[in-house]
């Protein structure tokens, strides 16, 4: 068994046990990361207020870095409450070191405001955060009025922009402080952007959110997953933290709890939503009542679709991709033509590859979208395409990542495809394979149905997607015309692997995929 990614947090020590240094161990312990509490500062607070800020010596802030530089170094370092611009120099400093001699990730949460108002960073800390700390973070969490404090005023989308001209590599504007029905955080990160978006819990305990979700990010970092990934496990982290009922002693609101199963709840996948208009509802319904079952099968060739619809399977895929350069009314002619060829009869379902408007246009009521087509989509091509889902056109998405799960909550579409499943030589992609394990979280977690895809190309493979309670599996070469398996030996193989004495079972978390 592999040891746990080590995170350093070099933050202040909360007296009243809410936030800072406190708040992160307890968030590091539900995401499974060993964390190293480096204490910065010393404060005097209790769970209403912040009475005293005591900045250690630089010279025991350099004494702990250096204690643990040899024997723990770190895949992570998270700051929280620095006390000084000497202090921020030192952590600078040891960033650089630990870098030349390997990969060590940065997560920046700028604490510059008690939550009563007080502050806790004076301009010549404001200037070495933007000059010296930033340009170096892979990661930065402020809060909107944080954010503000660093950058000037400006909306969320601005106020990240801004942040990452300094020189921060992804941003996360946290507004979980911020009035309205739904959390809503604003990403903007090499992978992807947007509203990271959950419906409001309201909590009397709710000190230190921001901490948690700081640190949550930091230990999906140091647990191999990307940015927009952390992101995610940061948002379901801190929204679980929230909604676990206990009294507490104090006057004030109490600590944030996280618990180690939150990665196992459903309801905590957020939605992201792309455009920069703050999102007003949550998407609706999930987990629609399943559309397509069993074998799902993917073919360019109308008579080919045909021909599988008569051997019995009832989910076909029309792949079809326009030429470069090809005339359009050459490519709606072409189109039409393999459509009709595939013959549909009644109670199967032909799904469109991409063409949405065409397959209004040819009386298709299904069409899978890859993540890619959705976000090329214009403002006006979203509005339309959602309009005809409201009319009746049922959507397929893929998804290969956490955050592409998240998109995909904000279309509550009708399936998910989880790929590649293994290895494929059928479309070049940069996603590691997923594996059973990730197969079966998706289709634990995911707000649809899942459909597995990628690198079937045997039967006993398919009983295996099957055993991890996804609800179709699609098979592309090995249902191709001269293929060694005719279309009995897939169903047969459906059939077995549903039929067996155990499902797969999902892990805790899933793997990372990129």
């Amino acid at each position: 068994m592999s040891a746990e990614p080590v995170v350093w947090s070099i933050a202040g020590l909360d007296s009243g046990g809410g936030a800072g240094l406190s708040a992160d161990q307890r968030a590091a312990d539900a995401v499974g990361v060993h964390l190293c509490p480096v204490a910065a500062a010393l404060t005097a607070q209790s769970s209403r207020s912040v009475e005293a800020v005591f900045p250690v010596p630089v010279e025991q802030l350099q004494a702990q870095l250096d204690a643990l530089a040899t024997d723990l170094p770190p895949a992570v370092i998270k700051t929280g409450l620095l006390g000084s611009a000497a202090q921020l120099a030192v952590v600078t400093r040891f960033v650089d070191e630990l870098r030349r001699q390997h990969p060590v990730a940065l997560v920046v949460d700028p604490v510059l405001r008690a939550s009563t108002g007080a502050a806790l960073a004076d301009d010549a800390l404001l200037r070495a955060y933007r000059d010296e700390l930033l340009p170096r973070a892979t990661v930065a969490t402020p809060n909107r009025r944080e954010a503000e404090r660093l950058v000037g005023p400006g909306a969320a989308p601005q106020l990240a922009h801004a942040l990452q001209s300094l020189g921060v590599a992804s941003v996360c504007i946290t507004g979980g402080d911020e009035g309205g029905d739904l959390s809503l955080d604003w990403l903007a990160t090499p992978q992807a952007g947007g509203w990271l978006a959950l419906p409001r819990r309201h909590a009397r305990h709710n000190h230190g959110t921001g901490c948690c979700f700081a640190t949550g990010l930091a230990g999906a970092l140091a647990r191999g997953f990307v940015a927009a990934d952390a992101a995610v496990i940061a948002k379901m982290l801190t929204t679980a933290a929230l909604h676990v009922p206990r009294d507490f002693a104090g006057a004030g609101p109490g600590p944030v709890r996280p618990d180690a199963a939150f990665m196992r709840d459903r309801t905590l996948l957020p939605a992201l939503f792309d455009d920069e208009a703050p999102p007003h509802a949550w998407p609706g319904a999930t987990r629609a009542a399943p559309c397509v079952t069993g074998v799902y099968a993917i073919t360019d060739n109308g008579h080919h679709a045909a021909a599988l619809f008569a051997a019995g399977i009832t989910t076909v895929q029309l792949r079809l991709k326009r030429g470069d350069g090809e005339p359009e009314a050459a490519w709606q002619a072409r189109l039409r033509e393999q459509v009709r060829a595939a013959r549909r009869p009644p109670g199967a379902t032909l799904v469109l590859n991409d063409h949405w408007r065409e397959a209004l246009n040819l009386g298709i009521d299904f069409v899978h979208l890859g993540q890619e087509d959705l976000l090329a989509l214009s403002r006006e091509d979203r509005h339309a395409l959602a309009q005809a889902r409201h009319g009746g056109l049922r959507l397929g998405l893929s998804t290969h990542s956490l955050w592409e799960l998240a998109r995909a909550v904000a279309w509550a579409p009708d399936y998910v495809a989880c790929g590649p499943v293994w290895p494929t030589l059928t479309k070049a992609m940069p996603w590691r394979p997923q594996g059973l394990g990730n197969l079966g979280w998706w289709s634990a977690m995911a707000p649809a149905p899942v459909v597995g895809i990628g690198g079937v190309l045997l039967p006993e493979q398919l009983a295996e997607v099957a055993a991890t309670e996804a609800q179709a599996g699609c098979v592309v070469r090995g249902l191709a015309p001269g293929s060694a398996h005719g279309a009995d030996d897939w169903l047969a193989a459906w059939c077995r692997g549903r039929a067996g004495s155990a499902p797969t079972g999902a892990p805790d978390w899933p793997r990372p995929s990129l």
